[in-house]
């Protein structure tokens, strides 16, 4: 019991190091959470400072995951009498709630999506490569990142039933990983909960499409108001004569 808790807490520290937020600052000079979508996470890196900062946050973010699965091994050569198997997906699901509620950060981080392909890679690779290719494929046809996330977290639940080789480590397959693999996949998808609103709404945001500037509504309100004086100005004048 005590291998399962020391690789939850350290799987949830390291998904606590939240890169994006780092990177923007360092980068662009301002926190990603207070600009564009307010997400902090690689899509929203791109949005708002650039290709070079995003690619670094994904690929950091990626690493978490990775990272985590390799701790929970390491432990688990020295913990015989723990589950490997369990050992991994605790630290799966730790390192995820983690770079979502980031204890560094005041608990406001990302969606998890770039930790969750480190993780399901690693685990499976035939899995996490039928995954990836289907998200990029839908990302491709329909230019949405949450489409493409939340469906590929659906299909990895799926595939965790039917595909029973090729696990890390070679941990052999039982129906824990179906159990995770459900789990990981309402994880995902409680994540984007804001985003299944608009996609069903058809106001989700396309990969490429520009964002409108947060600053374009205070400018739009203050000619309403310039409008309004000059209304009023021009009223009084209409009184005089």
């Amino acid at each position: 019991m005590a291998a399962y808790i020391i690789i939850a807490l350290i799987a949830y520290a390291i998904g606590s190091v939240n890169f994006s937020v780092i990177i923007s600052k360092k980068m662009a000079g301002f926190d990603v959470r207070e600009k564009g979508s307010g997400n902090a996470g690689s899509t929203n890196v791109l949005r708002t400072v650039g290709k070079k900062a995003a690619a670094i946050t994904l690929v950091c973010d990626i690493l978490k995951g990775v990272v985590a699965i390799l701790v929970a091994l390491v432990i688990g050569l020295f913990a015989k009498e723990s589950s490997k198997a369990i050992l991994v997906e605790v630290a799966a699901l730790a390192v995820v709630l983690g770079h979502t509620f980031p204890i560094f950060f005041g608990f406001r981080g990302g969606k998890g999506v770039a930790t969750s392909l480190g993780i399901i890679l690693l685990i499976n690779w035939k899995i996490g490569l039928i995954c990836l290719v289907f998200a990029l494929t839908l990302m491709a046809l329909t230019r949405m990142v949450s489409l493409g996330s939340i469906s590929a977290s659906v299909l990895f639940a799926v595939l965790t039933m039917f595909i029973t080789d090729s696990y890390v480590a070679g941990i052999e397959h039982d129906f824990s990983f179906v159990v995770f693999g459900v789990l990981l996949a309402d994880f995902v998808i409680f994540n984007h909960r804001s985003n299944l609103k608009r996609i069903l709404n058809g106001t989700e945001n396309k990969l490429g499409s520009k964002k409108k500037d947060s600053q374009e509504e205070p400018k739009k309100e203050e000619k309403v108001e310039e409008k309004k004086e000059e209304n009023k100005e021009e009223t009084k004048k209409e009184e005089v004569k």
